[in-house]
C-alpha cells in the first residue's frame, strides 16, 4: 500500500508555481491576482478562505479578501462581485460556499465571468469540460487528477466508481476520469444514495472515489484487493482527546480499507491539500491567458 501524500504533491506544485511567478516578476509581467469573498463566519469556511489567502501569498499571488456579513442582501452582493469582475487586475474570483439561506447560490456562480472562474462551477466552465474543450476544471476533481498524475496511477481501461453525484466533486470526476486523457480513459459507474446494490459495485472497482460526505461509510467489504482510494470526504467529529474538540473523519474507514489498497489518500492530508494547488493552477492560467489578448 502506497500513500497518496497531497501534502507533498501540494507543495510540488507550489514550487513551481512559486518559480514562475519569481520568473514573472523579473519580466516585469503583471502578478496572478485571486479575489476571495467570504460571507458571515461558518468556522470551517473561515478556515478554507485563510489558507487559500495564505497559500497566494507563499507563492508570490497577489491575493484579496473581501469580508461580507451574513445578512448582506443578494443584490449586494452580486454589485461586489460585479466590481471584481470589471477589476484587470483581478484573474481570478472565488465565492466561499456554502452561503446564507437568502442568497441563491446559482446566481452567484453565474455572476462571476467565465474567465475568472477559477472554481470552474459556472455552467459554461462544465459545458466546455464535458465537450472536452479548454475550461477551468472545478478545483477539487482537479486535485484528484493532479494526484494521480504525479503518483503515474494506471487508469486507462480501470473501472471507475463514484460514490456521491454533487456538482462540486461526483458529477465532474466522473466526467474527467471518462475522457480521452490522462488521467481517464476509465469505464466510470456513479453511485449514490438510491444504489441499491451500491457493495457489489464497489467489489468490482480498480478505483474509488468516495465524495458522498458520510464520516467512514467505505468499508473493508466493500474494497477489492489492489484498489485505488480516493476520500474526498472531510467531516468534522466529536472528539474529546484533542483540544479542539474535534478529529477529521473521512468518507472511508481508513485502518481496515488500507491493507486492502495498492494507493490511497488519508484524510487529512490528501485531496484537501490538492483542491488548494488546483485552485492556484486555475488563477496561474487566468493570468498567462491575459498575456496573448
Amino acid at each position: 500500500m502506497e500513500m497518496l501524500d497531497g501534502k507533498l504533491v501540494s507543495q510540488s506544485v507550489r514550487d513551481d508555481l512559486k518559480k514562475k511567478v519569481e520568473a514573472r516578476r523579473n519580466e516585469g509581467k503583471k502578478l496572478p491576482h485571486l479575489a476571495a469573498i467570504l460571507i458571515g463566519n461558518n468556522g470551517a469556511s473561515e478556515t478554507y478562505v485563510a489558507s487559500k489567502v495564505k497559500s497566494c501569498e507563499e507563492i508570490g499571488f497577489r491575493s484579496t479578501l473581501l469580508r461580507l456579513p451574513a445578512d448582506i442582501p443578494e443584490e449586494t452582493l452580486l454589485e461586489h462581485i460585479d466590481i471584481l469582475n470589471r477589476d484587470s487586475d483581478v484573474d481570478g474570483i472565488l465565492v466561499q460556499l456554502p452561503l446564507p439561506a437568502h442568497i441563491r447560490e446559482q446566481q452567484v456562480i453565474e455572476s462571476i465571468r467565465v474567465d475568472k472562474d477559477v472554481d470552474g462551477f459556472h455552467p459554461e466552465s462544465v459545458g466546455r469540460m464535458v465537450q472536452g474543450l479548454p475550461a477551468f476544471l472545478p478545483a477539487t476533481p482537479y486535485g484528484i487528477l493532479l494526484l494521480l498524475e504525479h503518483y503515474k496511477v494506471e487508469t486507462k481501461g480501470k473501472h471507475a466508481v463514484v460514490i456521491g453525484r454533487s456538482n462540486i466533486v461526483g458529477r465532474p470526476i466522473s466526467i474527467l476520469l471518462n475522457r480521452n486523457d490522462y488521467p481517464g480513459n476509465c469505464t466510470v459507474t456513479v453511485c449514490h444514495s438510491h444504489t441499491p446494490n451500491l457493495k457489489e459495485i464497489c467489489l468490482q472497482a480498480d478505483i474509488i472515489i468516495a465524495a458522498l460526505g458520510r464520516p467512514e461509510f467505505l468499508t473493508a467489504d466493500m474494497v477489492r484487493e489492489g484498489a485505488v482510494v480516493i476520500d474526498v470526504g472531510i467531516t468534522r467529529m466529536p472528539d474529546p482527546s484533542r483540544k479542539s474538540g474535534f478529529s477529521i473523519r473521512g468518507d472511508v474507514h481508513f485502518d481496515s480499507v488500507a491493507p486492502r489498497c495498492t494507493y490511497i489518500t488519508p484524510v487529512p492530508g490528501g485531496v484537501g491539500p490538492m483542491t488548494i494547488a488546483a485552485l492556484l493552477m486555475n488563477t496561474w492560467k487566468a493570468c498567462i491567458a491575459k498575456d496573448t489578448n
